[in-house]
């Protein structure tokens, strides 16, 4: 999952930097390429922090919720940078520092498991 959302963050500075159709195809093969894995990655490493129970719909639906909240918010957010400054370019950046802060929080995760003995 981390190495999914470093090659995200690569991504974001390419396409800030992307000036022709070809660095265009590039950055979004390379997004294709990288969602669906980081979707299903997601997911499972969701479902593996569950605690025991028999109602594993509740949890997915507050994951689905959280998902709706963070689309809205990643839209609005490159809307309104854009909307401001004239440029996506700019956008971008300020996406770029959502994954930062997620990966953040998988690094600060990863470190706690690891101290309570779990991974």
């Amino acid at each position: 999952m981390i190495i999914s959302v470093i090659i995200w963050i690569i991504v974001c500075f390419y396409a800030y930097t992307v000036k022709h159709a070809t660095g265009f195809i590039v950055a979004a093969s390379v997004i294709g390429f990288v969602m669906g894995g980081s979707q299903s990655l997601a997911r499972s490493t969701y479902s593996k922090m569950l605690p025991e129970t028999t109602d594993h719909t509740s949890f997915f639906s507050f994951y689905d919720v959280t998902e709706k909240l963070a689309t809205v918010a990643g839209t609005f957010s490159f809307g309104f940078i854009e909307a401001i400054t004239g440029s996506m370019r700019y956008s971008v950046l300020a996406i770029t520092v959502f994954f930062g802060l997620g990966l953040v929080f998988l690094v600060m995760l990863m470190v706690h498991n690891r101290i309570k003995g779990q991974g």
